[in-house]
């Protein structure tokens, strides 16, 4: 890395799940411009391999990799694979996740839907992270100290959100478990914070922003009057992708347009 710029990832890896689409691809592709490699993970091929073309020309190498979260096999084989690749993992964005589907009343929720979100939303994030930080660990104590945990959270963390209870309890937990992580992990020289965006156009929210109602209600709470896009989200990956950030951990850091100055 060079000593004149702070925000050169030259040399850095990163891995971002779920980076093959929404924040996940924005983040991406702000970290390869800003010339760190980037290793995709995400389930579907076809969308990985969209998002590798998407990327090309960018500074830093880009790979994808289909693994699947909830999966503690397949993250730790994709974890082996980027290591051979690349050589090293400097940043890990948890990204991967899923939405809370239909709004569906509390009393109704099946044991199902409530495992199959913890599964992907915070098991995910467990198995992505202490693959992650073991390397990171072990790279410390071989005397090369540093290492970004990020987990996308949600501002459903901080709000009480009828109808979709078991998806706030999986993003509170990962905000409970950056900060338990930054302070266990910071004598290697490893920072974990966790973003919470706002309301971000992609795949998962195409439902609620094509709906009139729903953008008449919420639109006048946003001082910025526009719903947020992956790219907005390039910047702050960078950031603490860097060594500017190295003295901020342990933060949940919002994302929404000035949503939550309401």
């Amino acid at each position: 890395m060079t000593d004149t710029n702070i925000f050169d990832l030259s040399g850095r890896v990163a891995v971002v799940t779920g980076g093959n689409g929404g924040i996940g691809l924005g983040m991406a592709r702000a970290l390869a411009q800003a010339g760190c490699a980037v290793s995709i993970w995400g389930r579907n091929a076809k969308k990985n391999e969209a998002a590798l073309a998407s990327l090309a020309g960018a500074r830093g190498a880009v790979e994808a990799r289909v693994c699947d979260v909830t999966d503690r096999s397949s993250v730790d084989a994709a974890m082996q694979a980027t290591l051979a690749a690349f050589g090293r993992v400097d940043g890990c964005f948890a990204n991967a996740g899923i939405g809370g589907g239909g709004r569906q009343a509390f009393i109704e929720r099946t044991e199902q839907q409530w495992r199959e979100m913890f599964s992907t939303n915070l098991d995910g994030v467990f198995h992505v992270f202490q693959a992650a930080a073991r390397h990171m660990t072990e790279r410390a104590n071989a005397g090369d100290p540093f290492g970004r945990l990020v987990a996308t959270s949600s501002l459903a963390s901080l709000f009480g959100t009828a109808r979709n209870e078991h998806y706030a309890a999986t993003k509170a937990a990962i905000n409970a478990l950056v900060r338990a992580l930054a302070v266990e992990l910071a004598r290697y020289g490893i920072t974990a914070n966790a973003i919470l965006p706002g309301w971000i156009r992609s795949e998962m929210t195409a439902g609620l922003i094509g709906n009139d109602k729903f953008v008449a209600n919420v639109m006048p709470r946003i001082p910025q009057r526009r719903f947020g896009e992956p790219e907005d989200f390039g910047g702050i990956a960078v950031y603490l992708m860097s060594r500017a950030s190295s003295y901020h951990t342990a933060d949940t850091l919002v994302i929404d347009g000035g949503y939550t100055a309401f």
